[in-house]
């Protein structure tokens, strides 16, 4: 006979572990400063804008 659980797995603790399987990824937008979509909330050091502010103490590469 196979594996088999010692004990009963409750609902709640079950769909606790497939909370994350329903996760989707990140929406793209539209980035206004340079051409192309961008991750929201997100940094683009290309750019070196953030907000339509530029960001000082960034080292340009």
């Amino acid at each position: 006979m196979g594996a088999l659980p010692k004990r009963k797995i409750s609902k709640a603790r079950r769909n606790r572990r497939r909370a994350h399987d329903s996760l989707k990824t990140a929406q793209l937008f539209e980035c206004s400063d340079a051409d192309g979509q961008r991750i929201p909330h997100r940094l683009r050091r290309a750019v070196n804008t953030k907000q339509g502010r530029k960001l000082l103490g960034l080292d340009e590469e």
